[in-house]
């Protein structure tokens, strides 16, 4: 009875986790981290999925924050919560005007890298290529920095200190 009881606590939780959601695009913390207002006026932090964007600090940081903002800020969006990252944040896939995927747009746009560390999705990485190509967003430039380097950087800088 008992092995019922954790069996059927176990999937309702996976549903809960991978469950389509809707919300209000409240926030956006950076270009990769936004607050939704759900329906029962609660709000959550979410972190994209598949994406990472340059640091608030960073160069193009605050180029990539305003992409997000103007595609998702004030919007209606429905999202999938895909798991949780290391700072409790939930990881989701924001679809915004229809079925415009945002984490798509963030690294079509050149503003983000595809987080392949975390990511089986071969379609970002070719955006990710076709938007260095044409040199848009970050990709003007040549030395771009992803963000996992940047944080590495000056995580080492720390702790030289």
């Amino acid at each position: 009875m008992k092995l019922k009881f954790v069996c059927v606590i176990l999937l309702l939780s996976g549903l809960l986790l991978f469950s389509q959601s809707k919300g209000k695009v409240i926030k956006v913390k950076d270009g990769d981290t936004v607050v939704v207002l759900l329906g029962n006026n609660r709000q959550e932090t979410l972190r994209l999925a598949e994406v990472d964007c340059p640091e608030n600090g960073q160069a193009f940081g605050k180029n990539a924050k305003q992409f997000t903002s103007s595609q998702v800020f004030g919007k209606k969006v429905m999202f999938y919560r895909t798991g949780k990252d290391r700072y409790k944040r939930t990881v989701a896939k924001i679809f915004y005007d229809k079925d415009k995927y945002l984490s798509a747009e963030i690294i079509k746009s050149g503003w983000g890298w595809w987080y392949f560390k975390a990511s089986k999705n071969i379609e970002l990485k070719n955006y990710e290529l076709e938007a260095k190509n044409s040199k848009i967003g970050l990709w003007k430039g040549s030395n771009a920095i992803s963000p996992w380097d940047y944080r590495k950087n000056k995580k080492k800088k720390k702790e030289v200190l």
